[in-house]
């Protein structure tokens, strides 16, 4: 059970790579010992592309990476973002692309990482406020400067990625991709294809619920995904959206795989210039997600997945507000 790579532009990462928000916040209970035992699990196992953000804590978890590659940084194809600014205390100051805080985010993860270099610096979400063109090239400075290798964007319309590449090249593009979101197939990837740059998607197991172990009531009270913040997780959404996860569920019994694993078996069969990030906290939905990376789908199980879950069934927002997608 290894895994192999794939190309994001010229960078080189695991076909599959690991989010490590949830280690720290946002998804119920956090332990950092367990957070690191994960990474060091991942590693070993070959998934060597780890996402973080500063946004993510705030902060604690680009920590918490830096403790669980200590010592391994040369294993690491490293990834982080800047944009979403908050507070110490947590509270949110918004999206901030202004080239001065880019360089100030900057070198203020290069020292919560403990490295000297970032592989992947993304912008994680687009400011409407600062030209495009001017926040990546701050973000080039600090590629000429040594302190980060490539350049990312997360969330960003064609048009602004379309800016972005010709200010600098864009190696790779985060944003929600899954069965259950599928809208960047419409103008998004047509046209990081057509400019050489790869796809993360980030919650390709829809923030969980393809994996069949969320139902109505299942998680905690204080996991995020309990709130308006989620429509599609919660209320007469989530009992839809239910009726999808058990169509994959079927599928899955059939192939002799997770529901998990089929999802994320779907996310990796749409190119070898995509890499999905599912986000765990614990080695064995790590060990079960990278199971999938050995499931292979035919033509046939392709179609009746998207018979099983058609982009228009998905009910509900993946964002109650969606003011910070770019557009």
């Amino acid at each position: 059970m290894t895994i192999q790579t794939r190309q994001l532009g010229d960078l080189t990462v695991s076909t599959m790579g690991l989010g490590c928000m949830g280690m720290s916040e946002f998804y119920g209970s956090t332990d950092e010992q367990q957070g690191i035992d994960t990474i060091h699990r991942a590693l070993d196992l070959g998934v060597t592309f780890l996402d973080t953000a500063d946004m993510y804590g705030p902060f604690t978890n680009e920590q918490l990476v830096g403790k669980a590659i200590a010592g391994r940084r040369d294993e690491v194809q490293l990834a982080t973002k800047f944009g979403n600014e908050r507070r110490p205390d947590g509270s949110r100051v918004g999206i901030n692309g202004r080239p001065e805080y880019v360089r100030a985010a900057c070198d203020a993860s290069l020292q919560r990482l403990g490295v000297d270099h970032i592989d992947l610096y993304y912008q994680h979400r687009v400011d409407p406020s600062v030209p495009i063109e001017d926040t990546v090239g701050a973000m080039a400075g600090l590629v000429e400067a040594g302190k980060v290798r490539h350049l990312g964007l997360s969330e960003a319309s064609a048009n602004t990625i379309r800016r972005a590449h010709a200010t600098h090249p864009i190696t790779a593009l985060q944003s929600e991709y899954s069965l259950f979101t599928r809208d960047l197939e419409d103008e998004i990837i047509p046209t990081i294809r057509e400019l050489g740059i790869g796809l993360v998607p980030y919650s390709p197991l829809g923030r969980g619920v393809l994996t069949g172990a969320i139902r109505q009531g299942t998680l905690s009270e204080d996991d995020r995904r309990t709130t308006a913040y989620f429509p599609r997780l919660n209320g007469e959404a989530l009992d839809a959206n239910l009726v999808l996860v058990d169509k994959v569920r079927r599928i899955a019994e059939d192939k002799g795989v997770t529901p998990g694993q089929l999802a994320l078996a779907w996310v990796l069969a749409q190119g070898d210039d995509v890499v999905p990030i599912p986000g765990t906290k614990r080695v064995a939905y790590l060990e079960e997600n990278v199971g999938a990376a050995d499931v292979r789908l035919t033509a046939d199980d392709l179609a009746a997945l998207d018979a099983a879950v058609p982009r228009e069934a998905v009910v509900g927002e993946r964002y109650g507000d969606m003011s910070s997608i770019d557009a």
